[in-house]
């Protein structure tokens, strides 16, 4: 039996040296004997996945509802009279919509093997103090990883070595922004996302290089108990199934009871046992609406192709219907209700707050004293500007123009500050050849700061700072006020703290921005630069700014009874603040590490009651999930990381980014959005619900046909006529239900909406699929036509 490596042990706690003896291994890695030791005890290192039913399987499960076993003891029986074209037709129906499920079930199988080809091919390790290059997959724990930049990450690692290693881990979290790593141990409670010290499967080194010691392989890396938490997950029956399934059992116990009826009374009268199974067929199939599967399927499909014209495009026929049926909408902040573009929206400078106006990346926009509309331009400030220039030329980012739009090259909170630097009329790229770079100390989440060395047009050198406000501030001995620079006082220091919480207490994301000027160019770049002697200039105040329209969805859910939950990553803060500019009706806010402390059962008594769940995790998502389908709610869910896709299968609907997404998180998606948008959610669940409506349309209208069909035969049986075949042969009753009922009912496809259609709360998913009104029309229509067929039918008989 292979061993795994013990999933308790916190390697990210443990220091490099401990993590080394814990796996017992050094910095001249595992002896090629040792690593095939440890290859057969712990396995391979690669995704694998459970066996799965075989396509057959997968296929021979479509006939295993009650409609189908109707149609196809009929279509036997048939067979067995003799009735060849009977049994065609219906087999051809049966096998038309076995044909399509199984095409349905198949594609869903495909996001684990996505999950596999994210693995890295081979990989670069120290053996017996020798560096070579082994497949990926003969990687085992203790084995010492070399990582450059541009390579994928083949494991789990605990980092031992870090030299401005900063890696890309979107593929695994979804989230854009590169992260910067170390070697230093971390806190046990440490979220996941913030382990800095370690590395994982999947992600890439965009970055700097480094070295670390395996300490998970296959399923035991984070994105193995993705694969395991997808193959988990069990494919759940859509609201409109299950109630589908109940008419499909009272169909075939009303169908059993006719049929077994009619023939016991006909053989009683000593009618030919032939001509009664012959009556039994026909009944049979007269009491299965044949067209139902077309009509439905013809009706999702056009629900398919109006979402699709909203942006919202969805991969499986039935989520059409189940959007109809959301009461919970479990939506990502970043980039889904806000617009995902970092933007200055206040610069405190010289003791004054300044609004900066304009959203995204587009350089568009003023700059007002807060609280007045008196504009402000920052080239006629000398202390401004000197901020704004300090902000554009110590970053790494580039504000890049493409057919008339615009979009940020590296980190966007750096993106950011170009865009208000282009806005006050700064040309970034001309900055960067007047003011050439000579030297630069790196950021990092430790340091949590960054610095340049500049030469100036008149010969000077600058060193520009930006970083986290109070790591700043302390090292500066200077701070300009409208005449110029002058020297801080403690009072200076407190006010710049507190300006600092009140604007995090705004959901803004503070930098603050310093410089100093040097005699000459240093010898060397390092952290002793930046000892003392800056100059305070200011703090600038970013936010991802809300949608718009999102504001006007969420009012549309208000009415439509549907609630919307933010799930996101980030701070609780900023998190309640956007809910709150969003217009959402925010209660209770949880953070992950609370619902850690949570029991199953005590989210479950809150879950109503929390409208944001902050700093979480995919497996939290999962949680929030379970809690809220326990109460009974149709859930939809959104994601766009790999570590989503547990989350996105087991929603009653999965919503997968179109432009941010992963290829792992589309394929486990039921639905994806073409422009990242909550707003194409709602419009979605608001077209569900128009297709919902139309199929109960439809359902009654076949149902009242093939009740009047049943009843025509059984009337006329009743009244003793001598018939040797039924009034209705199965073949001619395929063709009434597929022509006179099947190609009208499609037209009801188009019927528009109705106009209450979103001012009314979801349907309950567990009610009968008939109104009142609608079972008292299936009562009385199906009389009234039988009566006028059977008068029909007895005028023409002894025509011939």
């Amino acid at each position: 039996m292979r061993r795994k490596v013990p999933l308790e042990v916190k390697w990210h706690a443990l220091t490099a040296e401990e993590v080394m003896k814990r796996l017992g291994t050094s910095l001249d890695g595992l002896s090629d004997e040792e690593a095939a030791r440890r290859l057969l005890e712990f396995g391979p290192n690669e995704i694998r996945r459970e066996e799965k039913h075989s396509a057959v399987i997968m296929f021979l499960r479509q006939f295993k509802s009650v409609l189908v076993g109707i149609l196809l003891a009929a279509t036997a029986l048939s067979l067995f009279l003799g009735e060849v074209l009977d049994a065609v037709v219906i087999l051809a129906i049966v096998l038309a919509c076995a044909v399509l499920g199984f095409v349905e079930e198949y594609r869903s199988e495909k996001a684990i093997e996505l999950l596999k080809e994210m693995a890295a091919p081979t990989a670069t390790v120290i053996r017996s103090g020798v560096k070579k290059e082994i497949p990926a997959r003969e990687l085992v724990p203790g084995d010492v990883v070399v990582l450059d930049t541009g390579d994928k990450v083949p494991a789990d690692l605990r980092l031992v070595e870090a030299i401005n290693l900063r890696t890309n881990e979107a593929p695994l979290t979804g989230e854009s922004t590169p992260v910067d790593k170390h070697v230093d141990p971390l806190p046990e409670d440490t979220p996941l996302p913030e382990r800095s010290n370690m590395v994982f499967s999947s992600t890439s080194v965009i970055h700097g290089r480094g070295k670390g010691v395996v300490v998970a392989t296959g399923m035991g890396t984070e994105l193995g108990k993705i694969a395991a938490m997808v193959q988990e997950v069990e494919e759940e029956a859509t609201p409109l199934e299950k109630r589908m399934a109940q008419v499909g059992k009272w169909l075939g116990a009303l169908c059993l009871a006719v049929c077994v009826g009619v023939a016991l009374l006909g053989v009683v009268k000593g009618y030919d046992l032939m001509e009664m199974l012959m009556w039994g067929i026909s009944l049979a199939v007269a009491a299965v609406p044949e067209a139902l599967p077309a009509v439905v399927t013809g009706a999702l499909a056009i629900g398919m192709r109006e979402m699709a014209r909203r942006n919202a495009i969805v991969r499986r026929l039935a989520a059409v219907e189940t959007l109809g049926s959301t009461q919970v909408i479990c939506s990502d902040k970043t980039g889904t209700m806000t617009k995902g573009e970092m933007t200055v929206k206040r610069v405190y400078y010289a003791g004054k707050m300044i609004e900066v106006t304009g959203v995204g990346y587009e350089p568009k926009g003023k700059f007002y004293l807060l609280g007045s509309r008196e504009e402000i331009n920052p080239l006629e400030d000398e202390g401004l500007e000197l901020m704004l220039r300090a902000a554009a030329l110590c970053n790494n980012a580039s504000l890049i123009c493409s057919g008339g739009r615009y979009a940020i090259d590296g980190d966007t909170t750096e993106g950011a500050l170009l865009v208000a630097a282009a806005k006050a009329g700064l040309d970034v790229e001309d900055l960067k050849k007047a003011y050439p770079r000579v030297g630069e100390v790196s950021f990092s989440s430790e340091r949590k700061r960054m610095s340049t060395i500049h030469l100036t047009p008149e010969g000077k050198v600058h060193v520009y700072m930006k970083g986290a406000p109070e790591v700043v501030l302390e090292r500066c001995d200077f701070i300009w006020d409208g005449d110029g620079p002058r020297e801080i006082g403690e009072d200076d220091r407190a006010r710049v703290l507190r300006v600092n919480e009140e604007m995090a207490g705004q959901a803004l994301r503070n930098l603050a921005v310093a410089f100093k000027e040097l005699s000459e160019v240093p010898d060397r770049c390092d952290e002793g630069l930046e000892e003392g002697g800056f100059v305070f200039l200011g703090i600038m105040g970013m936010m991802d700014p809300p949608r718009e329209e999102v504001k006007e969805a969420i009012e549309l859910c208000r009415s439509a009874g549907v609630r919307p939950v933010m799930v996101t990553g980030d701070h609780k803060l900023t998190a309640v603040a956007v809910a709150h500019e969003l217009g959402m009706d925010v209660g209770k806010a949880l953070t992950g590490a609370e619902l850690d402390h949570m029991s199953d059962e005590e989210l479950e008594k809150v879950v109503d009651e929390v409208t944001v769940y902050a700093r979480t995790s995919p497996s939290h998502k999962v949680r929030i999930l379970d809690a809220l389908k326990s109460k009974g709610y149709v859930v939809a869910m959104t994601g766009d990381g790999v570590n989503d896709a547990p989350a996105l299968k087991k929603a009653d609907i999965g919503v997968a980014m179109g432009i941010t997404g992963t290829d792992v998180a589309k394929e486990a998606a039921d639905m994806v959005l073409a422009d990242d948008n909550f707003a194409t959610i709602v419009a979605a669940v608001e077209e569900g619900r128009r297709i919902v409506d139309n199929i109960k349309k439809y359902i009654a209208y076949l149902m009242r046909c093939n009740i009047a069909e049943i009843l025509v035969m059984v009337v006329l049986f009743l009244m003793g006529l001598s018939l040797k075949l039924p009034p209705l042969t199965p073949a001619q009753i395929l063709w009434v239900n597929l022509t006179t009922d099947g190609l009208p009912a499609l037209a009801l496809g188009v019927d528009p909406a109705e106009p209450d259609v979103m001012r009314r709360p979801p349907r309950d998913p567990r009610e009968s699929l008939f109104s009142t009104d609608v079972k008292l029309y299936l009562t009385v229509m199906p009389v009234v036509i039988t009566a006028c067929l059977s008068l029909v039918f007895l005028y023409f008989l002894p025509l011939g």
